[in-house]
């Protein structure tokens, strides 16, 4: 049963997240969540801001079984140095998205101190977006695939968001992704590709999340994509993975089904763990 969620934006967050928090908690309650945790977005330091705001409110509002955390994205080496001196033109809320260098050194934009300053219990790391090469099949599955594996490597990343999660071309005339990168068979991923990922995971002690808003009830995924996305990990856990689960919301309600990706877990034997803290400390000691 689902009464944790690891994977929550407030109106803190960079993009176009909105729920404060006085309603994250008044609904948090109401659908049984009780262990949860905000990760607004950091991107690039850029963003650091924001969650200062964020924590600033965390810290007047925060309850028993509320945790903050954040939500990281891989980029790159390349724009962490030309935003640290200053070298980009317009708006970088989401970084530097051209002109990289291909297969570049990939990075996170916090550190040890960042996370010590801030009080952050728990960091979630996301693949989202392809860096600086053309849009194809081939170069979506091995980029994301190497950016996954940076996460579930790195040393101040928990949990992996939403591997696999995609939003960029190829959307149908019905918003639906219906064709690639690899909507119209999940399979086109080699095997061997979740296996390097479930063993970096289980090695490093990190937690793969089952993504609720942006996977297992986004509107922009087939029914077909889901099923198969279903039995992928159920074949992770087969390996040894591990589970969170993280709504990803973004609306100011909270309103996440969270009874029906319930029974979607359930019926593939999908085990998550709902005391992220607690099974921290036996992985990794902390």
């Amino acid at each position: 049963m689902i009464t944790s969620d690891y994977h929550i934006h407030t109106e803190y967050s960079c993009d176009d997240a909105c729920m404060t928090y006085n309603t994250l908690i008044k609904k948090a309650k109401i659908r049984g969540i009780k262990d949860f945790g905000v990760t607004d977005h950091i991107h690039t330091p850029f963003n650091h801001p924001d969650i200062k705001n964020s924590h600033e409110m965390f810290m007047k509002k925060k309850i028993e079984g509320m945790h903050f955390g954040v939500e990281v994205s891989a980029v790159s080496k390349w724009e962490l140095d030309k935003i640290a001196l200053g070298d980009y033109e317009g708006n970088i809320t989401y970084g530097i998205r051209e002109g990289g260098i291909p297969e570049g050194e990939l990075a996170i934009a916090i550190d040890e101190a960042f996370i010590k300053k801030y009080d952050i219990e728990f960091v979630v790391g996301g693949t989202h977006w392809l860096m600086y090469k053309e849009y194809t099949r081939e170069n979506l599955i091995h980029d994301y695939h190497r950016q996954n594996l940076f996460l579930a490597n790195h040393p101040l990343i928990d949990i992996v968001a939403h591997p696999w999660w995609y939003m960029g071309p190829f959307k149908n005339e019905r918003n639906l992704y219906t064709t690639l990168p690899w909507f119209d068979d999940f399979k086109v991923i080699p095997q061997s590709i979740h296996v390097e990922l479930a063993e970096a995971l289980i090695k490093n002690g990190k937690f793969h999340e089952v993504n609720l808003s942006a996977i297992l009830l986004s509107n922009h995924y087939t029914e077909h994509f889901k099923k198969q996305y279903l039995e992928y990990l159920a074949f992770m856990q087969d390996l040894g993975v591990k589970f969170t689960v993280g709504s990803d919301c973004h609306n100011e309600n909270y309103d996440i089904d969270f009874i029906h990706s319930n029974s979607l877990i359930e019926k593939y034997g999908i085990k998550i763990e709902n005391n992220l803290f607690s099974a921290l400390k036996k992985v990794t000691g902390r």
